[in-house]
């Protein structure tokens, strides 16, 4: 198997007339965590929809472990085990915790694996355990992101994507969701994370971009770039 699981090659696209992405490149390789970052209207949450199918491509190309899926559609993507957390969690407040999870592993080939997902998100998430049958939408913000997350980890996913996992969150839940991408990671779990906690997201990512204006504008391991003036004036306060 090839060691790049996602590769966007000189990606353009935007909506309507407006472009948004110009001539974007990432890789993202297998067992790593990735991370983009970037200040809002930067460009990161066009991208992801575009690697995830929801808008489409207008120039470029997306290969997913060495397969072009620029023009497959969002739901096949998935079926692939390119599956994204979304921000701001979007749970179905009134199914339970179970069901929610459940709802994760809709798709052929992570049905036939649900037993051992939840068995493994439960043992991520032990506080969901006791909560199994709560409505999702009764529960903490931080809780409600460990039902998200281990949603995603029911599709049995080749690449998870984050996008904003910590948003909204309280300091300690935040410090508590960077501990279990830490583990997801220490598991071998690939991920391509977008985040707005740059010195967090820094210091746990193997390689990171930097967008800007809708472009790649720096790239480096999570040290390199913490260790950059550019980086540290914009994003650390430094």
């Amino acid at each position: 198997m090839s060691e790049v699981v996602l590769k966007v090659e000189n990606l353009e696209t935007g909506y309507g007339e407006v472009q948004i992405l110009w001539d974007v490149s990432i890789e993202v390789k297998r067992g790593q965590l990735t991370t983009i970052i970037g200040s809002n209207g930067s460009g990161k949450t066009t991208l992801l929809r575009a690697i995830t199918g929801v808008i489409p491509v207008w120039s470029g190309r997306i290969l997913f472990e060495g397969e072009d899926i620029t023009r497959v559609p969002a739901y096949r993507r998935t079926e692939m085990g390119l599956v994204m957390v979304p921000e701001g969690r979007m749970l179905f407040p009134e199914m339970t915790v179970l069901e929610n999870l459940e709802m994760g592993a809709y798709n052929k080939r992570a049905r036939s694996r649900m037993k051992e997902s939840l068995e493994f998100v439960l043992e991520l998430f032990p506080r969901l355990k006791e909560r199994l049958h709560q409505k999702a939408g009764t529960m903490s913000g931080g809780e409600q992101q460990m039902v998200a997350l281990g949603r995603g980890l029911m599709a049995s996913p080749k690449l998870l994507i984050l996008d904003e996992p910590s948003l909204g969150l309280a300091p300690k839940l935040v410090i508590e969701v960077f501990e279990i991408i830490k583990r997801l990671r220490e598991q071998g779990i690939t991920m391509l994370l977008v985040e707005q906690n740059v010195h967090l997201s820094l210091m746990l990512t193997d390689w990171a971009y930097v967008m800007a204006e809708g472009r790649i504008v720096m790239e480096g391991t999570g040290a390199e770039l913490e260790r950059s003036d550019e980086v540290r004036k914009a994003y650390l306060g430094v």
